[in-house]
């Protein structure tokens, strides 16, 4: 049975520091030269996407990708505070116009997981000022690619930079520290607040739709065991403190007991156009930390792969803030085996986008993590989650199976049963 996709657009999205290679120093850098990366990879190469940007868009027209999410690196255009990097903003603007040019709409994120190595020596986001500073950079680059970009994310993901960085260790600067998660959390609700008032405020004109969003990592939580009590109370703080107390201050600068009070004063009401969500999987509770439940299929990184979870998550926001949604990361790590390039891909791609296409749900775009294998932040590059092989070695670029299977569901667009028949089990 065919399956129709209705109006949903299909890319990819990436981030700049994952990707570019030849950065200034960055928060990520302090981290790989302190030798917190499984594989003892830098943020350079990469894939050197700084250099071989014009390739990467051609591959993506090659596929007929009728949208991208890109960002642009702080650290690349302010390199030192005050200091901007005009060439840097102009290349950026050159790569955008070329994806326009070849009928691919951009999406820029303005802040994803990287400071400039200069502001993380002030503290980062923990210390207030770090709000203004953002601003300042928001207000540079949108000024000189805001011509070009109706489509904005201002922070990728706060809530896994804030547990990440503060809670469990796993990324710079690798405190454990509550009281400078919550501020973290706090400051980067009231960038974003502002951020969206500031991006509207230079965009918005007669005849154009500006979209400003932050893109939220939600997960589907549920208790290991649902007859443990410990495990469903847990359940409980971990959806309110990872995913709701976050939500109110980011769509509606609510500032809950947790966040805490701004000391800027954010008026409630819309900081959102769209529903931005990066779904991975599902998470089995019995606790803070991430568990999986026995006997389930899970990707190379140990993910569940649990395509309902995309709908379910979704539905729960849309019920509460009655917006479109967008998907703007989803895909999984398939190092593939002796025989092929991947494994499951297809077939995760396939269930994932199959659940939305059936959930009755305002789906409008789908985003997969990622076009090239790239640097997985302390993953190093191992895991590989591109439609496109790369060459760890050469930097050269192949297009794998679910690459070719995403053209033809561009092309088609719908899941067709020849499709489904083709790749479901990958040669």
């Amino acid at each position: 049975m065919s399956i129709s996709l209705g109006q949903i657009l299909l890319g990819t999205a990436s981030a700049a520091l994952q990707i570019e290679g030849n950065l200034p120093r960055t928060n990520w850098h302090d981290w790989a030269e302190a030798g917190h990366i499984a594989d003892g990879t830098t943020p350079h190469p990469t894939t050197d996407h700084w250099n071989r940007w014009r390739e990467d868009n051609e591959l993506m027209a090659d596929l007929g990708l009728q949208i991208a999410r890109i960002s642009v690196e702080w650290a690349r255009i302010e390199p030192e505070e005050g200091r901007i990097d005009r060439a840097a903003l102009e290349r950026y603007r050159e790569e955008i116009e070329d994806l326009r040019a070849r009928g691919i709409r951009p999406m820029v994120t303005l802040h994803h997981f990287g400071n400039p190595g200069w502001l993380e020596d002030q503290g980062g986001f923990t210390v207030e000022e770090s709000v203004g500073k953002f601003l300042g950079f928001v207000e540079r680059v949108v000024s000189g690619l805001g011509d070009l970009v109706d489509d904005w994310v201002t922070i990728n993901e706060p809530n896994v930079y804030a547990t990440q960085g503060f809670m469990f260790g796993e990324g710079p600067p690798g405190e454990t520290s509550w009281p400078k998660l919550r501020r973290v959390i706090r400051h980067l609700a009231v960038a974003h607040c502002e951020a969206y008032r500031m991006i509207h405020s230079l965009l918005d004109g007669p005849g154009r739709s500006v979209a400003v969003t932050f893109a939220h990592h939600v997960r589907h939580f549920e208790p290991m065991n649902p007859g443990n009590p410990l495990h469903r109370a847990f359940t409980r703080i971990d959806d309110e403190l990872f995913h709701r107390s976050v939500e109110k201050a980011f769509f509606s600068g609510i500032f809950d007991a947790f966040v805490g009070k701004p000391s800027r004063e954010i008026e409630p009401g819309r900081y959102a156009d769209v529903i931005a969500v990066n779904y991975y999987s599902r998470t089995a509770v019995t606790g803070l930390k991430d568990g999986v439940f026995p006997g389930v299929e899970t990707t190379d990184l140990g993910w569940e792969i649990y395509p309902e979870g995309i709908v379910e998550v979704s539905r729960v926001l849309h019920e509460r803030y009655g917006l479109p949604i967008w998907i703007t990361e989803n895909g999984c790590a398939d190092n593939g085996d002796a025989d092929s390039l991947e494994r499951f891909r297809c077939r995760f791609l396939l269930a994932h986008l199959e659940a939305m296409a059936s959930s009755g749900l305002p789906f409008e775009r789908y985003y997969h993590w990622c076009f090239v294998d790239n640097w997985e932040w302390s993953e190093g590059m191992v895991p590989r989650f591109g439609l496109v092989h790369l060459d760890r070695k050469t930097l050269a670029r192949t297009p794998k199976p679910s690459a070719r299977m995403f053209k033809e569901l561009i092309q088609a667009g719908a899941i067709t049963d020849e499709i489904r028949e083709r790749y479901s089990e990958p040669r």
